[in-house]
């Protein structure tokens, strides 16, 4: 952990964790995004380890990686019953891997593809309503159920 990383802050943080953390293993963590979220479903799964990304992984990260994608790909298909599941990690707000999993409904165009980002933008610039709190506590834990 690094005192001055917001993900390492936020592993540690006991209202957070109560709140939107579905399920943590020695190296992965699964959690919902918070509030406010950008649709109810979006999933982040995290290292425990304070790492920028895959290029950083020790053998055990590498070797548990595919595995800990697939399955928080499936939780969110499970909780959300999406069409698809996109994976994008950029790790430039933090740097600290943070892998978003997004739902993806095919009868939604305005989350299809790179649009998806122009929605993530617009919920935190206040132009496009956030996923209800009440949403987002609902699929916490409905997730933690299936983890």
């Amino acid at each position: 952990m690094t005192e001055t990383c917001g993900i390492c802050r936020l592993h540690q943080d006991p209202l957070n964790r109560e709140r939107y953390e579905i399920s943590r293993s020695e190296l992965w963590l699964v959690r919902h995004h918070p509030d406010p979220a950008p649709l109810p479903g979006w999933l982040l799964l995290d290292s425990i380890r304070h790492c920028a990304g895959p290029i950083e992984f020790e053998p055990p990260e590498a070797a548990s990686w595919g595995r800990a994608v697939q399955d928080a790909s499936q939780l969110v298909q499970q909780i959300t019953g999406c069409d698809r599941v996109y994976a994008i990690a950029f790790g430039e707000g933090a740097r600290h891997l943070h892998l978003h999993l997004i739902p993806r409904f095919a009868e939604d165009p305005e989350t299809s593809a790179w649009l998806v980002a122009d929605h993530y933008r617009a919920v935190q610039g206040g132009q496009r309503a956030a996923a209800e709190p009440t949403q987002v506590q609902t699929m916490v834990e409905l997730a933690r159920r299936f983890s």
